[in-house]
């Protein structure tokens, strides 16, 4: 921004007897001609400007501290509603707990029931594990910091993306480096605000790119390189995820903590479950042939799941009603005790 010219009328009013009035008119004068030059000025990016930033773990452990700043406090907002949001979606949070308990048991039963069936058998399975391990096997020879960029970039890249989802913009100040980074855009809301924590991005590429390859060539024999870049990249966002709420991230206040944690872990098991039940199809299939049981499909495995699904529902709607009528009962006691 150009500096605005100076004044001469602060020359003038240093001669006279009204030499101190001259003297605060022309300050006066500059600063509402600084004001003008400034409210004239082009703006690099529409407003409300919304900034994520991250940073490196030498200023914030392993984490990632991304501000959301917007035009206006929270605080301004929340007061022109009746309930404030940060309460609805704790209530929300509420009942989405009974899914993630229902989601957790239905998921540990299938994974292990898969496990004793030969889970690590089955060569996607396997090559898949291979990947954890070799991510594992990384974390121990590479430095921390040339860790952080790669999760610095697909960070600031997720963020972008589903900004450009949710029709926004985002400004062409990008800065990513070993110390950090940020993207600027003019809209925020929750899922943009959790989206670099349960949304892969490193292992949406690798599916995207391979998806693309296969359209133009056989990508049957790169399959095992596939699972074994997939198991990789979601070893290392899941490991992020988990380093960085541990630490504790801006982002989760945005939505409120605890509904914001219900999301990311809802989000990333059933990424999981979904990947297990892919192992699983290819293992019941597997199974199959080598009984000569051709007839058996991917429904089998789906059927198999959603059985597991329900009958922990009902397991939990069974608890809940008999934790209910337990603290009826305690309830009733205690008041006849009270009576007599």
């Amino acid at each position: 921004m150009a500096r605005p010219p100076s004044s001469k009328g602060s020359d003038r009013g240093k001669s006279g007897a009204n030499g101190a009035e001259s003297t605060k008119n022309s300050r006066m004068s500059r600063r509402m001609r600084a004001e003008m030059i400034e409210s004239a000025a082009p703006e690099p990016f529409p407003k409300p400007v919304t900034r994520f930033g991250s940073e490196s773990p030498e200023n914030h452990g392993w984490g990632s501290d991304d501000a959301l700043e917007g035009v206006g406090g929270a605080g301004e907002i929340q007061s022109a509603l009746t309930v404030p949001k940060s309460w609805l979606k704790f209530i929300i949070g509420l009942f989405l707990t009974p899914l993630a308990w229902v989601l957790t048991l239905t998921f540990l039963q299938t994974f292990t029931s898969s496990f004793h069936q030969g889970l690590l058998a089955n060569a996607s399975a396997g090559y898949f594990a291979g990947g954890v391990v070799l991510f594992g096997f990384l974390c121990l020879v590479v430095p921390q910091r040339v860790l952080m960029f790669p999760y610095v970039l697909g960070h600031e890249v997720t963020h972008a993306i589903w900004v450009k989802l949710f029709g926004g913009k985002v400004a062409d100040h990008f800065h990513v480096s070993l110390e950090g980074g940020h993207v600027l855009s003019d809209r925020v809301n929750t899922w943009i605000a959790l989206a670099p924590y349960f949304f892969p991005i490193y292992s949406v590429l690798v599916v995207t790119l391979y998806g693309a390859a296969s359209l133009v060539t056989n990508m049957s024999p790169c399959r095992p390189v596939l699972f074994l870049l997939l198991g990789a990249t979601m070893a290392f966002h899941l490991t992020f995820t988990f380093l960085l709420i541990v630490r504790g991230q801006p982002d989760l206040h945005y939505g409120g903590t605890f509904f914001s944690l219900m999301v990311i872990y809802l989000l990333n098991l059933f990424i999981l479950t979904c990947l297990l039940l892919v192992f699983d199809i290819a293992l019941t299939e597997d199974a199959a042939k080598h009984h000569k049981l051709y007839e058996v499909s991917w429904l089998a495995t789906l059927e198999t799941f959603g059985g597991l699904f329900i009958k922990n529902c009902l397991g939990f709607i069974d608890f809940c009603i008999a934790l209910t009528g337990w603290i009826a009962t305690w309830i009733q006691n205690m008041t006849a005790d009270f009576g007599h």
